[in-house]
């Protein structure tokens, strides 16, 4: 599936759109609860919390900036992590149950698209995980949304 100007489709569209992401989400998210290690983690979750985690894949994979245009942004996603201390075990649990969840809701198989999706979940849990330790440096408000598209994520990150 391509575009008509031959260029690859977005991440998001190439998933389905984000009717596609909110389907994705809003199943997992109701499995959340019932998860022994993921439900203590998200107890008094926002009711709006899988919205919110669509919007922003979606607008990382490519799709409109809706999650930006209700006023979020990515250093308000990493906020949601502060001290929070996730564990190893939390951040496999959820992306394992991500993916299972993605099964079920039909998102795309292809080998392509799946090492894109997992490559992005690795990566922002990973951060998410980072992220959670009291001693997490904030990033600043003008910090640009991600961008995840086909290609490989490149080489490390080095810091300031």
């Amino acid at each position: 599936m391509t575009q008509a100007n031959d260029t690859p489709p977005t991440l998001a569209r190439w998933m389905g759109g984000e009717a596609m992401l909110r389907g994705l989400t809003e199943r997992f998210y109701a499995k959340v609860p019932d998860d022994a290690v993921l439900g203590p983690v998200f107890a008094g979750m926002n009711p709006d919390h899988a919205n919110l985690v669509a919007s922003f894949i979606y607008e990382v994979f490519g799709g409109e900036p809706t999650y930006t245009g209700q006023g979020g942004s990515h250093a308000g996603m990493i906020g949601r992590h502060v001290g929070r201390h996730l564990t190893e075990l939390q951040r496999k649990r959820w992306v394992n149950l991500m993916l299972e969840t993605a099964d079920e809701v039909g998102v795309p198989d292809d080998p392509e698209f799946r090492a894109a999706l997992v490559s992005y979940f690795e990566w922002g849990t990973r951060l998410a995980v980072l992220n959670s330790r009291e001693d997490a440096v904030e990033l600043e408000r003008s910090a640009p949304m991600p961008v995840w598209d086909w290609s490989p994520a490149g080489g490390p990150w080095t810091g300031p």
